[in-house]
């Protein structure tokens, strides 16, 4: 029997969006430390340092971040419900995390955690979640207007999938940007508008900048529908002012775009004159209803203090669509059937934490408090690292996980990495994997500067601040004995 080739499977004939965009957080440098790992299983000594530590993803707890044990606990009871009934779950349990669990229980399908839910999350759940906005806003939030979703991404994705119908439909975004917003827009079909945020200005966003590309973008023909914002920033480690929020909600209400709010790293702020307010908030703030502005916030259980990215929970509240349009997202997340209930449990406890009075309130504070100082404390450490090296600025990190270091590299550097076939970035984060066993991201994998400015050439990598500080500790000296090394080199072929 023959069969027709040409009907087979190829990378010529597989959907060419999904070979367009580029994830550089899990790419060429993931792909390089892990081989580099195995390497120095099989052969101990093999490189002159002893292990890997990876500073590419924002992934906590397996960088050594610790678990918040009243989480823990009630998704413990919670996937075990039997425990609630023998008289050592009081020995092992704290009462609040029982309590909660109970609750929790009563509400799920067949009052266990392996059946399907709602598409778009347990409705008690989703009300956990709408009161934790509506006690961190001071303004109302309903259930209704909120989806449990597997992490802010699937989120995100779900949104520009509503949003863009074609390739003439754009979406404002950040540069440096997080790249799953460029790859779910061409995944889509649609158009990325970047805006540059200005690092002279410590990554500051401008809004005369981002009105010259929704100019530009209208000229070519583009319908601009929503604006993405990232605060705090990732990949930059920004935090927006209430005054340049308040800016860019008059911004998209005048212009008619939508706000895609990034909050994932609401908890991530590490400077005592910046705080997060939501845009929900500010909106809320300057008398503007949901008739006068449409905005969708994300949140994830990823992040913050509790870093549990594993679980993939998060949510998405919507305000300013109509009814009509809310039933067609519902229609639309019914196709996955349901967020995973782990994760939806997960997320409604972020928001609805112990609270004073509580028996599980000190510890659990204590235990957010001690991360959290842990962080600034790594923050600062490897902010002055990177500022103390020749060639080498970084914008002082005010929230999220990451630094964002511009390297100013050697011209003989650039001249090897354009002989390589690569960016200078790149070059020089596989030279510090290879030789100091750190693992970045380059900046380029976050689109650093948009094309018009490209000659410019400013280089950069994103650093994170997750492992412990004993590990922070141990890198720094490599880190920079690497880099002197570097420069040398290349100095030397000048």
């Amino acid at each position: 029997m023959s069969y027709n080739k040409t009907a087979s499977i190829t990378a010529e004939t597989i959907n060419p969006r999904v070979k367009t965009f580029n994830y550089e957080p899990r790419g060429e440098i993931a792909t390089l430390a892990e081989r580099l790992q195995e390497e120095l299983k099989k052969n101990p000594g093999s490189r002159p340092f002893q292990e890997i530590i990876y500073c590419n993803l924002g992934n906590p707890q397996a960088l050594g971040q610790r678990p918040i044990t009243f989480f823990r606990e009630v998704l413990s009871l919670c996937d075990n419900p039997t425990l609630l009934h023998r008289d050592e779950a009081r020995m092992l349990f704290s009462p609040c995390a029982i309590k909660r669990a109970r609750k929790i229980i009563e509400a799920m399908p067949g009052r266990d955690s392996g059946p399907y839910t709602p598409s778009q999350g347990i409705r008690s759940l989703r009300q956990s979640v709408a009161d934790g906005i509506s006690g961190r806003d001071g303004y109302p939030s309903t259930p209704e207007h909120i989806f449990l979703t597997d992490g802010a991404s699937s989120a995100i994705n779900l949104t520009m999938q509503m949003l863009i119908r074609s390739e003439e439909d754009g979406i404002l975004c950040p540069l440096p940007e997080y790249p799953l917003y460029s790859a779910s827009i061409i995944l889509h079909g649609g158009t990325m508008v970047p805006y540059n945020l200005s690092e002279a200005r410590d990554w500051g966003l401008e809004i005369f900048e981002v009105k010259r590309s929704l100019e530009e973008a209208r000229i070519s023909g583009l319908t601009v529908r929503a604006m993405v914002v990232i605060n705090p920033g990732n990949p930059t480690g920004q935090v927006l002012s209430i005054t340049n929020q308040e800016e860019i909600v008059e911004f998209c209400r005048k212009e008619g775009l939508v706000i895609l709010a990034d909050e994932v790293y609401q908890d991530n702020v590490y400077v005592e004159d910046k705080k997060f307010n939501s845009f929900k908030k500010v909106a809320r703030s300057l008398g503007y209803s949901e008739d006068d502005i449409s905005i969708v916030s994300y949140h994830s259980a990823s992040m913050g203090y509790y870093g549990e990215c594993g679980r993939r929970g998060g949510y998405m509240e919507i305000c300013g669509f109509g009814e009509g349009v809310i039933g067609v997202i519902r229609k639309v997340a019914s196709v996955t059937l349901c967020p995973n209930i782990g994760g939806q449990i997960l997320t409604s406890l972020v928001m609805d934490t112990p609270k004073v009075g509580d028996d599980c309130f000190e510890r659990f504070l204590a235990e957010k408090e001690n991360i959290h100082s842990s962080l600034v404390k790594r923050a600062k450490t490897l902010e002055d690292a990177f500022c103390s090296l020749e060639g080498v600025t970084c914008n002082k990190i005010e929230g999220a996980i990451y630094l964002f270091p511009r390297i100013h590299l050697p011209a003989a550097a650039i001249k090897a990495a354009k002989i390589e076939g690569v960016s200078p970035d790149i070059f020089y984060a596989c030279r510090l994997l290879d030789n100091a066993g750190i693992a970045v991201v380059p900046g380029s994998g976050f689109h650093q500067i948009s094309g018009r400015n490209r000659a410019s050439g400013t280089w950069h990598i994103r650093c994170t601040i997750l492992p412990g500080e004993d590990k922070i500790n141990e890198m720094i000296p490599r880190l920079k004995a690497f880099h002197e090394a570097f420069m040398n080199e290349f100095r030397d072929r000048n």
